[in-house]
């Protein structure tokens, strides 16, 4: 396969998986139950499909440290933390609030990573930082907590908030371990941990429910993850990251189809102007990384 072919390959398979991942907040409207038994079922369903892939590709599952063996436990503990507030954001609200205030999480990667590797903070990584926070006092109605959508980017900011925190427990991981097993025993761990809540709060999920579970896990998680995973044999990471820029997108366009979700005047300006600033982030490191 020539150079041409393979980028082709690989920017199908990152549009593909973003595809994928923008649908997978549409689950929290087409799926009535508890945000933390849609968290187990996305888990648990996505675990066995990557044991599955680990097994056809023969990716080993050995940690080296028993400090892999904790940072594991915990990423696998905010990843629960991550998925239950982003259904709980989309339940609350609507499937455009919550992609939206999510998609902040690279404000808090901005922030945390200097302090996690000893990494200067750049100006212009500030400058993003504002217009982002613009952007959100334009999504919130009121500062209200009583608000729904208010309720929603709550939620919302703390997904993304626990999702850069997960981002930034991955870049540790991928050193010394195989991408395909992090993920791996980042869901069976999450898996273990939403248990008690999933039997706490009682669920009983129909037939139906389980049916759009297992699509939420297989597909929409599984298969996604190892199609982003996969472009990267091809396409600089950096090309990956920029695209996934796009999952609110989709999300949004897909909830005004299927769920007739249109967004307010404002939230669609500031949801312009956080998607803005982060694809412009995402722009400018992408060039720091080739003049480095």
């Amino acid at each position: 396969m020539n150079l041409l072919m393979k980028n082709r390959l690989g920017l199908i398979q990152i549009h593909l998986a973003v595809f994928l991942f923008g649908f997978a907040g549409l689950f929290g409207k087409f799926i009535h139950i508890h945000p933390a038994a849609i968290t187990f079922g996305r888990t648990f369903f996505a675990g066995i499909t990557l044991l599955i892939g680990l097994i056809l590709t023969r990716t080993t599952l050995s940690i080296q440290s028993r400090r892999d063996f904790f940072t594991l436990l915990l990423s696998g503990a905010v990843l629960v933390v991550h998925w239950f507030t982003f259904f709980q954001s989309i339940q609350v609200s609507s499937v455009a609030i919550g992609l939206l205030s999510f998609s902040t999480f690279p404000l808090f990667v901005t922030f945390m990573e200097p302090y996690f590797f000893g990494e200067k903070l750049k100006r212009f990584d500030v400058v993003i930082a504002v217009i982002v926070v613009i952007g959100l006092s334009l999504v919130i109605p009121a500062f209200d907590l009583s608000n729904h959508v208010t309720q929603g980017v709550f939620w919302g900011i703390l997904s993304g908030l626990t999702f850069a925190f997960l981002s930034l427990l991955n870049r540790m991981h991928v050193s010394r371990l195989q991408p395909l097993a992090v993920a791996f025993y980042q869901h069976a761990f999450a898996t273990l941990f939403n248990l008690p809540a999933v039997i706490l709060t009682g669920v009983s999920p129909s037939g139906q429910d389980i049916q759009l579970l297992l699509v939420l896990g297989v597909i929409c998680t599984a298969l996604a993850q190892l199609l982003f995973i996969g472009s990267l044999r091809h396409i600089k990471a950096q090309l990956a990251s920029v695209t996934a820029g796009l999952e609110p997108v989709y999300g949004i366009i897909f909830a005004f189809l299927l769920l007739n979700e249109v967004p307010a005047l404002r939230t669609f300006i500031g949801g312009l102007m956080i998607l803005g600033a982060v694809f412009a982030a995402m722009v400018m490191h992408m060039r720091a990384g080739q003049q480095g």
